[in-house]
């Protein structure tokens, strides 16, 4: 009778704990008056939310009902499939998981009116102490969720060399990038390298395009290569486009012109669809934005808002699907505010997004019912598009009770390898 009640009790202590290991944490997008959400190190020339365990980071945004509210922030651990990790806050940070955010100011000299929000992490009240998977999210005065941001807390305890290739596949060498890559294991007491290690590939750290649970194709003395694999063959897609409005009153490169009403209009060129023409290099960051203006040295607060017009002239008859500018400015979201319409006035696909001062990359995408990205049906894809490829390598060994991020390594495709 003992054993039956302990073999009873084991038996529901595990169900418990799958279900706190599997309890999906959903992401919220941010209303429309949230802008200018900005998660990224303090480093310059990163734009990515993949932070090395201990560094410190920033959460920024901006309210436009410029009211001065009482916002607060929780941080929460997830697991390889961003799922709630069920380790308690004590394990994973010290101090509190729930702060408010008390750095906060209003906007000076602007025409669209807005509070400016920081949050710097690590700071007196928090500081992360395992790597992992992480979802902040910001509370609005009701403690409700108002929207959430990802971020990846990673340590370098194994080496991975990544390279980016051509195609393999002849059907599709000109328009396809594939990626290969080793992790070196040396410095682990791995007992099944195939469970223990987990890989997620990103292109361009877009999370749409994340590749997850591939398994390497070979196994040798301290290394795991994951090499001819179709699984990691990403459309190349398209340079990004681009405009730059830290000029907000005149036109410039790609702004044909700009009007001011109640608040900035920003009008840009006609775009027009790209698959069937020549691929032509030019530079871009990779669909990232960075917030500038040349008025002032303070864009947080002085950085003025436009309403940017995207008009894009395609002749294709496009069915069941829509068409969404794109990009790292609303973190790579499908939304009602970023999808085109067509004017029948115009003949073009049409939308006026709200910006604050920045130069900005994006392009077009379609996406079907099912919500997956199609990045070359409008832009074409091209072989000789630049990207930038990250693994992230992670770690979680029989016994252990979190998935820790152990390594990331990256690789730009200006070295395409054949």
């Amino acid at each position: 009778m003992y054993l039956i009640r302990t073999y009873l009790f084991l038996f529901f202590l595990s169900l418990s704990v799958v279900y706190a290991h599997g309890q999906q944490i959903k992401e919220i997008i941010p209303p429309s008056n949230i802008k200018s959400v900005v998660l990224n190190p303090h480093k310059l020339n990163e734009y990515v939310p993949l932070i090395r365990l201990g560094d410190p980071f920033s959460l920024s945004f901006d309210d436009l009902n410029g009211d001065q509210k009482y916002y607060s922030y929780k941080i929460e651990h997830c697991n390889y499939n961003w799922e709630s990790s069920g380790l308690s806050v004590s394990e994973y940070m010290s101090g509190y998981q729930t702060d408010r955010i008390r750095n906060y100011e209003d906007s000076f000299n602007t025409f669209q009116n807005y509070t400016h929000y920081l949050i710097t992490i690590p700071n007196s009240n928090i500081k992360i102490k395992k790597t992992g998977n992480y979802i902040i999210s910001v509370l609005d005065e009701d403690n409700s969720v108002l929207f959430t941001r990802r971020v990846i807390i990673y340590q370098s305890r194994a080496n991975v060399e990544v390279s980016v290739h051509r195609s393999r596949d002849i059907a599709y060498i000109d328009q396809k990038q594939d990626v290969e890559f080793v992790v070196f294991t040396n410095n682990l007491n791995l007992r099944d390298p195939m469970q223990d290690i987990k890989v997620a590939v990103y292109q361009n750290m877009d999370w749409n395009t994340v590749r997850t649970d591939i398994p390497p194709k070979y196994i040798t003395n301290g290394k795991l290569l994951y090499n001819y694999i179709s699984d990691i063959s990403f459309w190349a897609g398209n340079e990004f486009l681009y405009f730059d409005s830290k000029e907000i009153r005149n036109a410039t490169n790609n702004i044909a012109k700009t009007r001011l009403d109640e608040v900035f209009n920003t009008y840009l060129y006609i775009d027009e669809e790209r698959y069937n023409k020549a691929y032509s290099f030019y530079p871009d960051i990779n669909g990232n934005f960075v917030l500038r203006t040349i008025d002032t040295d303070n864009i947080s607060i002085e950085g003025d808002y436009s309403l940017v017009h995207f008009k894009l002239d395609t002749k294709q008859t496009i069915i069941d699907k829509d068409i969404y500018v794109y990009g790292a400015y609303n973190d790579w979201k499908l939304t009602a505010e970023n999808k085109m319409t067509f004017n029948e006035k115009t003949q073009l696909y049409e939308v006026a997004i709200p910006f604050k001062q920045g130069f900005y990359n994006y392009t077009y995408v379609t996406s079907d019912s099912s919500g997956e990205v199609d990045n070359h049906q409008i832009e074409g894809s091209f072989y000789q598009t630049e990207n930038e490829y990250t693994v992230i390598v992670y770690l979680k060994q029989f016994g252990d009770r979190y998935t820790q991020v152990i390594g990331v390594g990256s690789s730009n495709s200006r070295e395409l390898q054949n």
